[in-house]
């Protein structure tokens, strides 16, 4: 899988770097800016971007700008955000185009390698991977009595959740300590209940987590 990655941090960009091609990716650019950045993209088209949020010159917000102007300008990329904190804007703004090939960690994750390759392996397959704590924030939002994610159990919810942060149903069912056919079952429940209808064109289980992200 190739990979482009921008941060501004030299020690955490290097490292950055190491980690991921010991752990068997190709990073065929590392850069320090969002302008860098989408011109690495363009001549690179990788199949994930790992973007810092904070990025030169005023490291407030140009790496989330640049990373929803490569969902739009290369679609076929996958964009995994890094910040050191939780912004439930953020989350949104990046989700305004769908959740598919789409990511949103904090730092602390990169610790874990297998966790945060995980991850990128998730953005770059056109899923979707958020950190718990994202969805923790994104669901505590308010919901209209109407939405038909009020009808999910706890149960459902939990799964809808472990979804959300890019776990297939087999790692949701080790989670939870109940047989991988049960969550299918549960799964199907899921999408009867959000209305999501299998189709040729669709993906329900991207429709589910987008639902669910954006409720």
């Amino acid at each position: 899988m190739r990979v482009v990655i921008a941060e501004d941090s030299t020690l955490l960009r290097e490292g950055l770097v190491r980690l991921l091609q010991e752990a068997g990716f190709d990073v065929v650019a590392s850069v320090e800016d969002a302008s860098e950045l989408l011109g690495a993209v363009g001549r690179h088209r990788p199949d994930v971007a790992i973007v810092d949020i904070r990025l030169p010159p005023t490291r407030t917000d140009e790496g989330l700008r640049a990373a929803r102007l490569l969902r739009q300008r290369h679609p076929d990329t996958g964009v995994l955000v890094l910040s050191q904190y939780v912004r439930v804007s953020y989350a949104v703004e990046l989700l305004d185009t769908g959740a598919e090939g789409v990511g949103y960690l904090l730092k602390d994750r990169v610790s874990d390698l297998e966790e945060f390759t995980a991850a990128i392996r998730q953005v770059g397959s056109r899923g979707s991977a958020f950190d718990p704590v994202v969805v923790d924030q994104l669901v505590g939002r308010h919901r209209q009595q109407d939405d038909p994610m009020t009808t999910l159990t706890d149960r459902e919810r939990t799964i809808l959740g472990l979804m959300a942060e890019g776990r297939t149903n087999r790692a949701i069912a080790e989670r939870l300590h109940i047989a991988e056919r049960t969550v299918e079952k549960h799964c199907t429940n899921i999408f009867t209940k959000l209305r999501l209808s299998a189709g040729p064109n669709d993906h329900r289980r991207v429709l589910a987590v987008l639902r669910y992200l954006n409720a």
